[in-house]
């Protein structure tokens, strides 16, 4: 069976509008699907990226006209400059690597959970009692994050030699086999390179 690499941040605009795609692509073309935690700003700092804060100007008015017109072309609601923004990604990250190694639950669904809170519904993702919510709302154990922690914070750090080594540098980053699809624009892409088609 075919494998998708999905390298991801929860703190991530564009993993939140990629929405659950990539789930209904897999099942489509009888893929599994491997999400895979990643520290957005040491991705960055690894493969010539910049963080937001770091960006010429006409870069961050580019990328706020990007997100409002995804909203609109996702039908999901999101506030370009969220209350809790910038947040650590670390906690929320945490509690997905947390849940990948308890199973059961959800995962698509708790990833676009953190994404709903944070950009749609201003919440705090890296508060301990919204993650243990968000964790319960998609069927895990909400003290699985506690219970995981020093494991997930190795796994983390894992994470991102394999992003480096498998050549990702921006998130969501989709890799099958050799086949490279950065963003979740590239999610029509990844289907056709899936069909046999691209």
């Amino acid at each position: 069976m075919t494998q998708i690499d999905c390298f991801i941040s929860t703190v991530s605009p564009y993993v939140y509008l990629a929405g659950t795609r990539l789930e209904d692509i897999a099942s489509r073309n009888g893929a599994t699907v491997r999400y895979i935690p990643v520290d957005p700003a040491a991705l960055f700092a690894r493969t010539g990226g910049l963080m937001l804060k770091d960006r010429h100007e006409s870069r961050k008015a580019y990328r706020l006209q990007e997100l409002r017109r995804w909203s609109v072309k996702t039908g999901l609601k999101l506030n370009p400059q969220p209350m809790f923004w910038p947040v650590n990604p670390a906690p929320s990250a945490y509690a997905v690597i947390a849940a990948i190694k308890a199973g059961g639950g959800d995962l698509a669904g708790l990833i676009h959970g953190f994404g709903v809170a944070l950009w749609a519904k201003e919440r705090d993702i890296a508060d301990p009692d919204v993650i243990a919510d968000i964790l319960a709302t998609y069927g895990y154990d909400p003290k699985i994050a506690d219970r995981y922690m020093l494991a997930a914070a190795e796994t983390y750090m894992a994470n991102l030699e394999e992003a480096v080594a498998q050549g990702a540098f921006g998130l969501p980053f989709y890799i099958v086999g050799e086949e490279k699809f950065w963003g979740q624009d590239r999610l029509d892409d990844l289907d056709l390179h899936l069909q046999g088609r691209l």
